[in-house]
């Protein structure tokens, strides 16, 4: 890299617009939505989707509820003319979906355009020729007048096309290609030219694109660039103002955002950020934005896996772990302050009545888009108590006293420390019950008990232990069940300890669940000992617990 860059790359100047007045608006609605993943997506791939994986991304585009759907550039292969022939031949087209085709402005591409549309009911045709000067200098060394001819000419190409088959439902769409680095007065100059030609109408839709085709500044200058065309257009209420952003910058969701407030109707993507270089804006984050903010996207990602899943498989590229709302990762935390946050947070709407979302870290609830909280904390050598206590609490309905959710979470982090990996939810159970022993896996296991009162009040205890050396049986006594057990195993097994903690809770909402009972002991010399117990009767589960909590031997 360069010392001083500034010797190689020029700054890309902002337009002077002082009484902007997109920063004090909200989004208050979905803008309309244009899929571009079969045509600009496809492009972009190194191994273009043949029509079996193109049909499956279609379908999955029409259930997720996009009404436009941009689905080739016929004329640039025969695949991309025989899928939008497929389309139509087949009746795949619902009616109240528009597809949309590409070209450029050249008159024998646009013939086989209409060749490929012949008999849709509705269609868009998208023309597109470059504007910016770096384009005009180097690439077509065309004058202004002869860009807009080049415009102005194809476009009376589509519309005697479009005349010519009435039986269609015709729109156009217009993009002068490299806006966001034309010229503002410019841009406005070939689009005024070319709507003079399509003379825009309720009969005779029209859409101006206004694509940042490369990312050359931030996103506050593109929205600048969208409120300036807005405002100085002569037909603005007589077209739909449609954005294009590319992520060469990085902040292609934030373009498009703030190209809405600026007065944008309109935003063409691909699901994921798929598209050429960095990509084109990631649509599904854009609606996940609109929703997590109350706003419905007229989008349905409510099955976000099955979403990812076909995606990945149609444009054989991956999803990133991380990418919002619908990566593997999305939702997960490994940090312990985060965990305890999300631990509370899920508390405190257990108990709350309200539905409103109030979760920290977590923006929208992972259910509404087919997300079990399963990934939503996963274990490792960075996670606290709350991670370990959240994954048995959703997994085995275990609620862990603070006091053993620390200690059990200093065995896990010593164990993933020494390991170095992920816990999985198998292995922290099997943790787990190695040291609390809350099955029949522990060195000693009740086989039976009975009680019975005193008459001084006191409760006498008769119980068989099971052992690695055999049956054991013990007598007690004491002022309740959990001191007439701890009486009969000190003087059973010569020990010296006491009951510091104990609590119980059901496993379920109903009478015949089982409980848990959790305690802790300490011991000479200051160690202490937790065990838990799991059983049908309450009693059984206190005095397994207090048998698990006893040093082994």
């Amino acid at each position: 890299m360069l010392t001083n860059p500034s010797q190689k790359y020029l700054a890309h100047a902002p337009i002077q617009l002082p009484d902007r007045q997109w920063p004090d608006r909200t989004l208050t609605h979905a803008p309309r939505w244009l899929s571009t993943d079969l045509r600009d997506g496809n492009q972009a791939l190194a191994e273009p989707m043949d029509a079996a994986r193109k049909l499956r991304f279609w379908d999955l585009l029409l259930k997720c509820g996009f009404k436009e759907i941009e689905v080739a550039f016929p004329a640039a292969s025969e695949t991309d003319f025989q899928f939008v022939r497929q389309l139509i031949e087949e009746n795949r087209i619902p009616e109240d979906v528009t597809i949309q085709v590409l070209t450029q402005a050249r008159s024998d591409l646009i013939e086989r355009t209409f060749a490929s549309l012949a008999g849709v009911h509705s269609a868009t045709v998208h023309l597109y020729n470059a504007t910016a000067p770096l384009f005009r200098r180097l690439v077509f060394r065309q004058s202004k007048e002869e860009i807009v001819q080049l415009a102005v000419t194809a476009t009376r190409q589509v519309r005697a096309l479009c005349e010519a088959n009435p039986q269609t439902r015709w729109r156009y769409e217009y993009s002068p290609e490299t806006f966001c680095f034309t010229e503002p007065d410019f841009a406005l100059q070939i689009c005024e030219a070319v709507a003079d030609v399509w003379e825009p109408s309720p009969d005779r839709p029209m859409i101006i694109n206004l694509p940042a085709t490369v990312e050359v500044n931030t996103p506050n200058v593109y929205a600048d660039q969208i409120e300036y065309f807005c405002r100085h257009f002569s037909r603005r209420d007589a077209v739909c103002i449609s954005v294009h952003p590319h992520n060469d910058r990085g902040s292609g969701v934030a373009s498009a955002e703030l190209a809405i407030l600026a007065g944008a109707d309109r935003v063409e993507g691909c699901l994921f950020g798929n598209g050429e270089r960095t990509g084109n804006v990631c649509l599904v984050t854009l609606a996940m934005n609109l929703y997590s903010q109350g706003i419905s996207p007229q989008l349905d990602f409510s099955d976000m896996k099955q979403v990812v899943e076909l995606v990945e498989q149609c444009n054989q590229l991956p999803v990133h772990p991380r990418h919002p709302y619908a990566g593997k990762l999305a939702f997960t935390a490994f940090s312990g302050s985060h965990q305890d946050a999300i631990k509370k947070g899920f508390t405190a709407r257990g108990e709350s009545s309200s539905a409103r979302w109030e979760m920290p870290y977590l923006p929208v609830d992972p259910n509404d888009i087919g997300c079990s909280y399963e990934a939503v904390i996963r274990v490792n050598s960075q996670s606290g108590k709350s991670g370990a206590a959240w994954m048995l609490e959703q997994n085995h309905g275990l609620v862990l006293p603070r006091g053993l959710q620390q200690d059990f979470s200093r065995h896990v982090q010593a164990q993933t420390d020494r390991e170095g990996n992920e816990m999985t939810l198998s292995a922290l159970w099997q943790l787990f019950r190695t040291l609390y022993g809350p099955h029949q896996t522990a060195p000693r296991q009740l086989l039976d008990y009975r009680t019975e009162s005193q008459a001084d009040g006191s409760l006498r205890l008769w119980a068989h232990v099971q052992t690695h050396g055999g049956v054991i049986a013990l007598q007690g006594k004491g002022n309740g069940l959990l001191s007439a057990a701890a009486d009969a195993l000190k003087s059973r097994f010569n020990l010296v300890f006491s009951i510091e903690d104990y609590h119980e809770h059901t496993l379920g909402r109903h009478s015949e669940s089982r409980s848990a009972a959790y305690i802790r002991c300490t011991f000479r010399e200051g160690m202490s000992r937790w065990g838990t117990g799991i059983d049908n009767d309450v009693s059984r589960a206190s005095l397994q617990a207090l048998l698990n909590a006893l040093p082994e031997g």
